[in-house]
């Protein structure tokens, strides 16, 4: 019963995904709806989850909606809306007890099913569309998780930067959308975007537990109200524009502490046999505590408060974030770019490579532990068409070689150069 690797399958619009195991004394269920990143959608599409946890035709009022999760034994209810490269996922959650450890008179695997294929497709209306009240409330608390991130700096910046590197792609829109839209939103508008939303998205459900492929699929038909076309799949991304020259952006803002942000490029995704050492380029440069830019930026030169590096595969770029003192952002670039062309010279050693291996083997072996991560790493090859278990990717990375990082580092191409700065320092 306990299998290694998802089954796959589909039920009209929904890829299904099961990994039957014994293992966890719980059903995680994960559903992905997917589009392509658009300027027209992607403030709708954000604010939509939001008014679908208000209420259903079962259960119209919030009150309500929470008592039905305490009743299937305090079963949890959640989503997340982001992006993955050019697309904008929202993703629910539930986590329910098997019935096995509880005396339930209903198949809770059932009742979840329910609930979930209820949320997403038959929420509550009035009038013919969604409940002007629940949209009005959820425009407010969207607007502010948009304005939170102008209060974090930190993230403020890291977000600032991706959008002026990105500035002609959809990868520039923040995955919650844009302030500037939601007053435009109505309960009528919102309800038209979210059946388009439903009707054209790339759909996958994933369960980890006690179940199999079949009893997933006659759920899903019987629960999940949805038109009985064939799956839809995702867009690959745009191709990256080439780095014809380094942009160089300086924002001024009310903030005491330089934040530096640097953006590079990269031809290497998630689904190329090259992802591998992508991760180790990552690693040693920037991603833990022993990598170049904490040790030279932060701990040699005593330049920056944080200094790291992130990659992702999904959209092929790398960030590096730093925190610095204004007076410091010419020493600070360059010992950025003296790191950056040690990666590209090979000027590594195998103390890096040892500890960075043992990282990202650590981090890989964890996911066991988890459901949700491991749905979250199967999803990833569904959504970049490059299936690969987390055996062989542990397998790739041990085979890394110093030369394999070196040649990975030649893809990277710095892009642009954030600052973001106090207003009154010169």
């Amino acid at each position: 019963m306990n299998k290694t690797r998802f089954e796959h399958g589909s039920a009209g619009r929904l890829r299904i995904h099961v990994l039957p195991t014994t293992r966890f004394k719980t059903f995680a269920i994960s559903l992905y709806v997917g589009i392509p990143l658009s300027e027209e959608t992607v403030t709708a599409t954000a604010l939509t989850p939001f008014v679908l946890r208000r209420g259903t035709e079962s259960y119209p009022e919030t009150t309500q909606f929470r008592e039905r999760l305490e009743q299937l034994y305090g079963a949890g209810f959640g989503f997340d809306v982001y992006k993955r490269g050019d697309n904008q996922i929202v993703q629910f959650r539930m986590d329910t007890i098997n019935d096995t450890f509880v005396q339930s008179q209903e198949s809770l695997l059932e009742s979840s099913f329910a609930f979930l294929g209820e949320v997403v497709t038959r929420p509550v209306l009035e009038d013919g569309h969604f409940k002007n009240a629940y949209v009005q409330a959820e425009k407010e608390n969207v607007r502010k998780k948009m304005e939170s991130i102008v209060n974090d700096k930190i993230r403020y910046a890291a977000e600032r930067c991706l959008e002026e590197m990105c500035r002609n792609e959809p990868y520039r829109l923040h995955p919650l959308g844009q302030r500037k839209d939601l007053d435009h939103i109505t309960a009528e508008s919102l309800y038209k975007s979210y059946l388009n939303w439903l009707n054209e998205s790339s759909m996958d459900l994933y369960v980890v537990g006690d179940t199999t492929l079949a009893e997933v699929k006659k759920l899903v038909e019987e629960h999940f109200d949805l038109d009985a076309t064939k799956p839809v799949g995702y867009v690959k991304n745009q191709s990256a524009p080439a780095v014809s020259e380094v942009r160089t952006i300086v924002e001024k803002l009310d903030v005491n502490q330089g934040k530096l942000n640097l953006g590079l490029r990269t031809t290497i995704t998630y689904g190329d046999e090259d992802y591998a050492a992508a991760l180790m380029y990552n690693g040693i440069l920037g991603g833990y505590p022993h990598s170049k830019l904490f040790l030279n930026v932060r701990e040699k030169e005593s330049l920056a408060y944080y200094a790291s590096s992130r990659y992702d595969g999904h959209k092929g770029l790398g960030t590096i974030q730093s925190g610095i003192e204004v007076q410091n952002y010419d020493k600070a670039v360059e010992i950025i770019r003296n790191q950056l062309e040690e990666m590209r010279t090979g000027e590594i050693t195998e103390l890096e490579m040892s500890q960075t291996k043992a990282m990202i083997r650590n981090l890989l072996r964890e996911m066991d532990d988890s459901a949700f991560e491991m749905i979250s790493f199967d999803f990833n090859g569904q959504l970049s068409g490059k299936e690969r278990t987390v055996d062989q990717l542990v397998e790739q990375i041990e085979a890394i070689s110093v030369e394999d990082v070196r040649k990975a580092a030649a893809t990277f191409e710095l892009d642009t150069i954030y600052f973001l700065r106090g207003q009154k320092e010169e």
